[in-house]
Protein backbone atom coordinates (compact mmCIF):
# COMPACT_ATOMS: atom_id res chain seq x y z
CA UNK A 1 0.00 0.00 0.00
CA UNK A 2 3.27 2.51 -0.59
CA UNK A 3 1.11 4.71 -3.01
CA UNK A 4 -2.27 4.45 -0.60
CA UNK A 5 -3.74 8.58 -0.41
CA UNK A 6 -4.58 8.25 3.36
CA UNK A 7 -8.12 10.67 4.15
CA UNK A 8 -7.25 11.81 6.69
CA UNK A 9 -3.19 12.23 7.03
CA UNK A 10 -1.06 10.69 9.25
CA UNK A 11 0.36 12.70 12.19
CA UNK A 12 4.16 12.53 12.25
CA UNK A 13 5.82 13.72 15.65
CA UNK A 14 9.21 15.93 15.41
CA UNK A 15 10.48 13.74 18.54
CA UNK A 16 13.53 15.53 19.86
CA UNK A 17 14.64 18.43 17.66
CA UNK A 18 18.24 18.02 18.82
CA UNK A 19 18.50 14.56 17.46
CA UNK A 20 17.66 13.29 13.43
CA UNK A 21 13.98 13.29 13.75
CA UNK A 22 13.56 16.33 11.60
CA UNK A 23 15.91 14.80 9.07
CA UNK A 24 14.25 11.84 8.53
CA UNK A 25 10.68 13.39 8.75
CA UNK A 26 11.98 15.93 5.57
CA UNK A 27 14.18 11.96 3.58
CA UNK A 28 10.96 10.51 3.97
CA UNK A 29 8.98 13.13 2.81
CA UNK A 30 11.24 13.83 -0.41
CA UNK A 31 10.44 9.76 -0.97
CA UNK A 32 6.91 9.77 -0.36
CA UNK A 33 5.24 13.28 -1.60
CA UNK A 34 3.87 11.74 -4.78
CA UNK A 35 2.94 8.54 -3.85
CA UNK A 36 1.97 9.06 -0.38
CA UNK A 37 0.94 7.60 2.26
CA UNK A 38 0.40 11.57 3.05
CA UNK A 39 1.73 13.04 6.68
CA UNK A 40 2.11 16.25 8.25
CA UNK A 41 4.70 16.84 11.46
CA UNK A 42 3.81 18.06 15.02
CA UNK A 43 6.51 20.58 16.24
CA UNK A 44 8.58 23.27 15.30
CA UNK A 45 8.76 24.31 12.03
CA UNK A 46 12.07 25.35 12.51
CA UNK A 47 13.65 22.60 12.50
CA UNK A 48 12.71 21.42 9.18
CA UNK A 49 13.81 24.39 6.89
CA UNK A 50 16.98 23.17 6.87
CA UNK A 51 15.92 19.70 4.93
CA UNK A 52 13.04 20.38 3.23
CA UNK A 53 10.48 23.06 2.12
CA UNK A 54 8.06 23.76 4.58
CA UNK A 55 4.08 24.99 4.95
CA UNK A 56 2.75 25.79 8.28
CA UNK A 57 -0.98 24.05 8.50
CA UNK A 58 -3.78 25.26 11.04
CA UNK A 59 -5.86 21.48 10.70
CA UNK A 60 -4.38 17.88 9.94
CA UNK A 61 -7.50 18.49 6.99
CA UNK A 62 -5.00 20.99 5.20
CA UNK A 63 -1.99 18.75 4.45
CA UNK A 64 -3.39 16.99 1.73
CA UNK A 65 -3.48 20.26 -0.44
CA UNK A 66 0.32 20.84 0.03
CA UNK A 67 2.00 17.22 0.93
CA UNK A 68 3.19 17.34 -2.87
CA UNK A 69 4.88 20.72 -2.75
CA UNK A 70 6.23 21.25 1.03
CA UNK A 71 6.39 19.27 3.98
CA UNK A 72 2.82 20.34 6.03
CA UNK A 73 3.87 21.11 9.78
CA UNK A 74 1.18 21.77 12.61
CA UNK A 75 3.64 24.21 14.05
CA UNK A 76 4.40 24.52 17.88
CA UNK A 77 7.58 26.09 18.63
CA UNK A 78 9.76 25.23 21.20
CA UNK A 79 10.80 28.19 23.46
CA UNK A 80 14.79 28.25 22.09
CA UNK A 81 15.58 27.15 18.41
CA UNK A 82 16.75 23.62 18.47
CA UNK A 83 20.16 22.83 18.08
CA UNK A 84 21.11 19.41 16.20
CA UNK A 85 23.34 17.26 18.60
CA UNK A 86 22.43 19.53 21.42
CA UNK A 87 19.55 17.65 23.56
CA UNK A 88 17.99 20.33 25.70
CA UNK A 89 15.83 19.64 28.90
CA UNK A 90 14.21 22.87 28.01
CA UNK A 91 12.63 20.82 24.94
CA UNK A 92 11.25 18.20 27.02
CA UNK A 93 7.85 19.49 27.83
CA UNK A 94 7.35 20.54 24.03
CA UNK A 95 8.23 16.88 23.08
CA UNK A 96 5.30 15.59 25.55
CA UNK A 97 2.82 18.21 23.61
CA UNK A 98 3.64 16.76 20.60
CA UNK A 99 2.88 13.49 21.40
CA UNK A 100 -0.52 14.53 23.06
CA UNK A 101 -1.44 16.40 20.22
CA UNK A 102 -0.79 13.40 17.58
CA UNK A 103 -2.87 11.06 19.90
CA UNK A 104 -4.97 13.45 20.17
CA UNK A 105 -5.68 14.26 16.58
CA UNK A 106 -5.81 10.47 15.66
CA UNK A 107 -8.66 9.80 18.72
CA UNK A 108 -10.92 12.80 17.14
CA UNK A 109 -10.06 11.09 13.39
CA UNK A 110 -8.05 13.91 12.20
CA UNK A 111 -5.31 11.75 11.79
CA UNK A 112 -5.61 8.42 10.28
CA UNK A 113 -2.67 7.03 12.95
CA UNK A 114 0.29 8.30 14.61
CA UNK A 115 4.29 7.85 13.48
CA UNK A 116 6.64 9.02 16.69
CA UNK A 117 10.24 10.26 15.78
CA UNK A 118 12.90 9.10 18.51
CA UNK A 119 12.74 10.42 21.88
CA UNK A 120 15.66 10.51 24.33
CA UNK A 121 14.80 9.06 27.38
CA UNK A 122 17.47 10.92 29.63
CA UNK A 123 16.64 14.39 28.41
CA UNK A 124 13.05 13.72 28.79
CA UNK A 125 13.67 12.56 32.39
CA UNK A 126 15.63 15.37 32.95
CA UNK A 127 12.78 17.44 32.17
CA UNK A 128 10.14 15.81 34.29
CA UNK A 129 8.89 13.23 32.08
CA UNK A 130 7.67 10.21 34.06
CA UNK A 131 7.03 7.12 31.36
CA UNK A 132 9.53 4.75 30.65
CA UNK A 133 9.28 5.51 26.58
CA UNK A 134 6.29 6.42 24.23
CA UNK A 135 4.96 3.15 24.23
CA UNK A 136 3.76 3.63 27.73
CA UNK A 137 2.95 7.71 27.37
CA UNK A 138 1.02 6.90 24.34
CA UNK A 139 -0.87 3.94 26.49
CA UNK A 140 -1.87 6.31 28.91
CA UNK A 141 -3.46 9.21 26.76
CA UNK A 142 -5.78 6.16 25.06
CA UNK A 143 -6.70 4.34 28.29
CA UNK A 144 -9.94 6.50 28.42
CA UNK A 145 -10.93 5.63 24.06
CA UNK A 146 -13.17 2.93 23.48
CA UNK A 147 -11.57 -0.17 22.70
CA UNK A 148 -12.82 -3.40 21.22
CA UNK A 149 -10.80 -6.20 22.81
CA UNK A 150 -7.85 -7.40 24.78
CA UNK A 151 -6.04 -4.01 25.51
CA UNK A 152 -2.25 -2.81 25.08
CA UNK A 153 -0.03 -1.16 24.69
CA UNK A 154 2.02 -4.08 23.97
CA UNK A 155 5.41 -3.37 21.76
CA UNK A 156 5.73 -4.82 18.72
CA UNK A 157 8.68 -4.79 16.25
CA UNK A 158 8.89 -5.89 12.60
CA UNK A 159 11.34 -6.51 10.10
CA UNK A 160 10.87 -8.26 6.77
CA UNK A 161 9.06 -11.48 7.67
CA UNK A 162 9.61 -11.03 11.54
CA UNK A 163 7.37 -10.14 14.56
CA UNK A 164 8.40 -10.12 17.57
CA UNK A 165 5.89 -8.78 20.53
CA UNK A 166 7.62 -8.04 24.10
CA UNK A 167 6.43 -9.09 27.31
CA UNK A 168 8.70 -6.72 29.27
CA UNK A 169 10.29 -4.01 27.70
CA UNK A 170 12.82 -1.36 29.04
CA UNK A 171 13.46 -3.49 32.36
CA UNK A 172 16.77 -4.45 33.99
CA UNK A 173 17.66 -7.71 32.85
CA UNK A 174 18.83 -8.96 36.83
CA UNK A 175 14.46 -7.77 37.39
CA UNK A 176 13.03 -9.54 34.58
CA UNK A 177 12.60 -13.08 36.23
CA UNK A 178 10.40 -11.47 39.05
CA UNK A 179 8.22 -10.06 36.86
CA UNK A 180 7.26 -12.50 34.42
CA UNK A 181 3.70 -13.85 35.64
CA UNK A 182 1.29 -16.18 33.87
CA UNK A 183 -0.72 -12.98 33.81
CA UNK A 184 1.70 -10.88 32.11
CA UNK A 185 2.19 -13.31 29.34
CA UNK A 186 -1.33 -14.66 28.87
CA UNK A 187 -2.24 -10.74 28.31
CA UNK A 188 0.88 -10.24 25.98
CA UNK A 189 -0.10 -13.15 23.93
CA UNK A 190 -3.82 -11.86 23.73
CA UNK A 191 -3.32 -8.62 22.34
CA UNK A 192 -0.51 -9.66 19.95
CA UNK A 193 -3.19 -12.53 18.23
CA UNK A 194 -5.99 -10.19 17.92
CA UNK A 195 -3.33 -7.54 16.81
CA UNK A 196 -2.21 -9.83 13.93
CA UNK A 197 -5.83 -10.72 13.10
CA UNK A 198 -7.13 -6.60 12.97
CA UNK A 199 -3.86 -5.27 11.72
CA UNK A 200 -2.22 -7.26 9.56
CA UNK A 201 -4.87 -9.61 8.39
CA UNK A 202 -3.61 -13.33 9.62
CA UNK A 203 -6.64 -15.20 9.91
CA UNK A 204 -5.20 -17.37 12.27
CA UNK A 205 -2.28 -16.42 13.96
CA UNK A 206 0.47 -18.68 15.44
CA UNK A 207 2.41 -17.85 18.75
CA UNK A 208 5.74 -19.11 19.26
CA UNK A 209 6.86 -18.11 23.28
CA UNK A 210 10.38 -17.88 24.14
CA UNK A 211 12.02 -19.49 26.79
CA UNK A 212 13.93 -17.26 29.18
CA UNK A 213 16.64 -19.38 29.98
CA UNK A 214 19.37 -21.15 27.96
CA UNK A 215 17.60 -24.50 26.10
CA UNK A 216 14.41 -23.05 27.52
CA UNK A 217 15.78 -24.13 30.83
CA UNK A 218 16.93 -27.56 29.90
CA UNK A 219 13.83 -29.23 31.49
CA UNK A 220 14.66 -27.22 35.15
CA UNK A 221 18.42 -28.29 34.71
CA UNK A 222 19.08 -24.75 33.89
CA UNK A 223 15.84 -22.60 35.33
CA UNK A 224 12.69 -22.95 36.56
CA UNK A 225 10.68 -20.31 35.11
CA UNK A 226 9.63 -22.54 32.02
CA UNK A 227 8.28 -24.53 34.10
CA UNK A 228 6.74 -22.52 36.91
CA UNK A 229 5.45 -19.23 34.27
CA UNK A 230 5.80 -19.87 30.77
CA UNK A 231 4.57 -23.44 30.20
CA UNK A 232 1.47 -23.08 32.41
CA UNK A 233 0.86 -19.42 30.19
CA UNK A 234 1.24 -21.05 26.88
CA UNK A 235 -1.29 -23.52 28.24
CA UNK A 236 -3.54 -20.79 28.82
CA UNK A 237 -3.30 -19.30 25.61
CA UNK A 238 -4.16 -22.40 24.10
CA UNK A 239 -7.27 -22.55 26.52
CA UNK A 240 -8.29 -19.06 24.91
CA UNK A 241 -8.16 -20.66 21.37
CA UNK A 242 -4.69 -19.05 20.42
CA UNK A 243 -2.52 -21.35 18.54
CA UNK A 244 0.66 -20.85 20.96
CA UNK A 245 3.34 -22.90 21.36
CA UNK A 246 6.54 -23.00 23.82
CA UNK A 247 8.16 -22.48 25.74
CA UNK A 248 11.04 -22.61 22.77
CA UNK A 249 14.43 -22.16 23.04
CA UNK A 250 15.25 -18.66 22.00
CA UNK A 251 18.84 -19.47 20.20
CA UNK A 252 16.88 -20.99 17.39
CA UNK A 253 14.09 -19.42 17.11
CA UNK A 254 14.86 -16.93 14.72
CA UNK A 255 16.45 -18.12 11.48
CA UNK A 256 14.51 -18.45 7.94
CA UNK A 257 13.27 -21.67 8.99
CA UNK A 258 12.00 -20.95 12.07
CA UNK A 259 10.04 -18.36 11.12
CA UNK A 260 8.19 -19.95 8.70
CA UNK A 261 6.37 -21.39 11.83
CA UNK A 262 4.75 -18.86 13.16
CA UNK A 263 3.06 -15.38 12.86
CA UNK A 264 4.87 -13.57 15.89
CA UNK A 265 6.95 -14.41 18.38
CA UNK A 266 6.38 -13.49 21.97
CA UNK A 267 9.91 -12.86 23.74
CA UNK A 268 10.25 -12.12 27.26
CA UNK A 269 12.87 -9.30 27.64
CA UNK A 270 14.54 -6.74 25.24
CA UNK A 271 17.18 -7.97 23.73
CA UNK A 272 15.81 -11.03 23.33
CA UNK A 273 13.54 -9.91 20.61
CA UNK A 274 15.45 -6.15 19.08
CA UNK A 275 18.93 -8.54 18.42
CA UNK A 276 16.93 -10.78 15.94
CA UNK A 277 14.77 -7.86 14.35
CA UNK A 278 18.25 -5.41 14.16
CA UNK A 279 20.21 -8.40 12.75
CA UNK A 280 17.73 -8.93 9.65
CA UNK A 281 17.20 -5.70 8.91
CA UNK A 282 18.84 -2.87 10.90
CA UNK A 283 17.78 -0.32 8.64
CA UNK A 284 14.25 -0.54 8.03
CA UNK A 285 13.03 -2.39 11.42
CA UNK A 286 9.49 -0.74 12.94
CA UNK A 287 8.47 -0.45 16.12
CA UNK A 288 4.54 -0.45 16.53
CA UNK A 289 2.33 -0.35 19.79
CA UNK A 290 -0.64 -3.12 19.70
CA UNK A 291 -3.92 -3.23 21.59
CA UNK A 292 -4.81 0.55 20.93
CA UNK A 293 -7.65 2.75 19.56
CA UNK A 294 -5.48 4.21 17.28
CA UNK A 295 -2.73 3.64 14.99
CA UNK A 296 0.99 3.92 16.33
CA UNK A 297 4.21 3.22 14.89
CA UNK A 298 7.84 4.35 15.00
CA UNK A 299 11.60 3.62 13.43
CA UNK A 300 13.41 1.40 15.20
CA UNK A 301 16.35 2.97 16.06
CA UNK A 302 17.33 6.57 18.50
CA UNK A 303 18.14 10.20 18.01
CA UNK A 304 21.46 9.57 16.80
CA UNK A 305 22.66 12.85 18.50
CA UNK A 306 26.47 12.38 17.54
CA UNK A 307 25.22 12.53 13.60
CA UNK A 308 22.62 14.95 13.64
CA UNK A 309 22.39 17.97 11.48
CA UNK A 310 24.97 16.26 9.67
CA UNK A 311 23.08 15.18 6.45
CA UNK A 312 24.26 11.28 7.35
CA UNK A 313 20.84 9.81 8.64
CA UNK A 314 19.02 6.98 6.45
CA UNK A 315 15.51 7.70 6.66
CA UNK A 316 14.47 3.81 5.65
CA UNK A 317 12.74 3.09 9.12
CA UNK A 318 10.83 6.38 9.12
CA UNK A 319 9.89 5.66 5.60
CA UNK A 320 8.73 2.03 6.52
CA UNK A 321 6.93 3.18 9.65
CA UNK A 322 4.86 5.24 7.55
CA UNK A 323 3.82 2.46 5.34
CA UNK A 324 2.84 0.17 7.98
CA UNK A 325 0.61 2.89 9.37
CA UNK A 326 -0.96 3.63 6.71
CA UNK A 327 -1.91 0.15 6.02
CA UNK A 328 -3.15 -0.93 9.72
CA UNK A 329 -4.97 2.45 9.66
CA UNK A 330 -6.69 1.64 6.00
CA UNK A 331 -7.43 -2.01 6.95
CA UNK A 332 -8.84 -0.96 10.47
CA UNK A 333 -10.87 1.64 8.07
CA UNK A 334 -12.40 -0.70 5.77
CA UNK A 335 -12.93 -3.35 8.59
CA UNK A 336 -15.24 -0.52 10.14
CA UNK A 337 -16.72 -0.18 7.06
CA UNK A 338 -16.07 3.52 6.84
Amino acid sequence: MSGLALSPPLAATLGDPAGIGPEILAKAWAMLRHGGPEFFVVGDARALTAWAPVCAIDRAFDASAVFAEALPVLNSPLLHPPVPGAPSADAAPSIARWIETAVGLALSGDAAGVVTAPIAKATLYAGGFRHPGHTEFVGELTAGAPFAGARGPVMMLTARDLRVALVTVHEPLSKVPSLLTQDRIVRAGRVTAEALVRDFGVDRPRLAVAGLNPHAGEGGALGGEEIEVVAPAVGALRALGIDAKGPLPADSLFHEAARDTYDAALCLYHDQALIPVKMLDFWGGVNLTLGLPVVRTSPDHGTAFDIAGQGLARADSMIAALRLAAEIAERRRLAAGS
